[in-house]
């Protein structure tokens, strides 16, 4: 079915072969932390068990361990806990308290005996059957013992005084006693999942754009950092590769079809500014424009003493400190545009269709949009690339203005040790990359004549 269309064929296999290569840098993002020994739930731990009680630290590391889907579940979503076994395999167990269904211990009455066995006796009052105390009536006596007389209210008469003395027996001396049972003892720490099983939760994760907690800034999530810092790295990187990009080629290719003064002056200028590395240049604009001069602010994003809101204060605060960084990029990444514009122009106006052409007749510019039109596909490819690498940011030109962008933070990360950030951050740049040459790709399946006709031949 497929191979009435090629080009959905061709889009299916770069597709299925990108995936593939994403599974694998997640693979990879994901085993780099667990090569040490210790998880990165135990770093996190490292930083966020201080202050804990142990009930609440571990409570707390199951709630790490089933975030990173590294704990293994009951059925019940419940994390699982291995017996202690000792050294014949038997598990090891210990007598604790047996609780009702209201969480109360189970009591029950215990026969007293003393270190023979024998029942321990006690005098108690006597019961009757229907729970009542049983009294008698005993004469009441003197000291000498003889009985104490008294005179009858009705009779008038002296009879013997009585009272009532309770009826007393002996019984075996009861006690309460807490029923015990035996509880098989739990390890400490919860049965981990599969290596096999992690993988799939961490891939889900990722999917879900979840790439874990940050170690130096827990319990922030990673890409809460990531959200904070993208805008502000891409403020810088995709105006001046646009803009780099559309200015480096027109001037390239005018240079090109030109020559002249023109080119004598522009192919070396570009020349010299492609080999400035961006950190140079951005220091050289420090030191002229802010020591020197005075005329824009050295570092940050805005004005230290301005809250951001969207205020026409705030916004040119903003364009204020972004002169700086933006021309520290601009000039390099045009010169790199221009050159690569000019050398494939000059390509193509030697070719023998270009000839062709101008023997015919035709006019400037359509000879024009045709070398401008073949040479824009190895720039194009270019631009897809340098977009697709521009949320890892300028690194060290974010760290020279002290702008807090995507650059920043993984610098900051490095310097903490802070993997999962590090981590976040290098697998989004990843998949932009991998974006961006797909998108590639496609584009020159779809402008390129020569690989629309190998696939229209059955190529691949």
């Amino acid at each position: 079915m497929l191979k009435q269309y090629p080009m959905l064929r061709y889009v299916l296999q770069k597709a299925f072969w990108y995936l593939l290569t994403f599974i694998v840098a997640v693979g990879i993002n994901f085993a780099l932390p667990r090569l040490g020994d210790n998880s990165p739930v135990d770093i996190i731990m490292g930083k966020a068990a201080q202050g804990l009680s142990p009930e609440e630290a571990k409570v707390k590391k199951e709630q790490l361990l089933v975030s990173f889907g590294m704990a293994e579940l009951d059925d019940n979503g419940s994390v699982i806990y291995e017996p202690e076994v000792d050294a014949n395999g038997q598990m090891v167990t210990e007598k604790v308290a047996k609780l009702d269904s209201a969480g109360n211990p189970v009591m029950k009455t215990t026969k007293v005996t003393d270190a023979e066995g024998n029942p321990v006796m006690v005098e108690v009052q006597k019961i009757d059957e229907a729970g009542n105390l049983v009294f008698e009536e005993k004469p009441v006596l003197d000291a000498k013992g003889k009985p104490v007389m008294e005179k009858d209210k009705k009779t008038k008469k002296m009879v013997a005084k009585v009272e009532k003395v309770p009826v007393m027996e002996k019984i075996q001396a009861e006690r309460q006693d807490t029923v015990m049972t035996d509880k098989i003892v739990l390890k400490n720490d919860p049965k981990l999942a599969s290596g096999i099983s992690q993988f799939l939760v961490y891939t889900k994760n990722v999917f879900k754009g979840d790439f874990g907690l940050s170690y130096s800034q827990y319990p922030k999530p990673v890409i809460e950092i990531i959200k904070e810092s993208l805008p502000w790295t891409l403020a810088i990187q995709f105006p001046t590769i646009v803009l780099g990009w559309i200015v480096g080629n027109l001037l390239g290719a005018f240079a090109a079809y030109k020559r002249g003064v023109f080119d004598k002056v522009f192919f070396p200028v570009a020349m010299f500014l492609n080999g400035v590395p961006y950190f140079v240049f951005g220091m050289l604009l420090v030191a002229l424009f802010s020591i020197t001069l005075g005329w824009f602010p050295a570092m940050g994003a805005y004005s230290m003493d301005m809250v951001p809101s969207f205020s026409l204060d705030f916004f040119k605060s903003l364009g204020f400190y972004y002169v700086l960084p933006f021309f520290s990029c601009f000039p390099i990444l045009l010169s790199g545009q221009a050159t690569g514009m000019r050398s494939m122009s000059i390509y193509e106006l030697g070719t023998d269709y270009m000839k062709y052409a101008k023997w015919l007749g035709l006019r400037e510019g359509k000879i024009i949009s045709y070398v401008f039109r073949n040479a824009m596909l190895p720039q194009l490819t270019g631009l897809a690339q340098s977009l697709g690498t521009m949320v890892g940011g300028a690194l060290i030109t974010e760290m020279i203005f002290s702008y807090p962008g995507l650059g920043m933070a993984m610098l900051t990360a490095i310097q903490q040790n802070d993997y999962a950030t590090i981590q976040g951050c290098t697998l989004m740049i990843s998949t932009c990359v991998l974006i961006a040459n797909f998108a590639v790709d496609v584009l020159i399946a779809v402008f390129d004549p020569r690989v629309k006709a190998g696939l229209q031949m059955g190529g691949k």
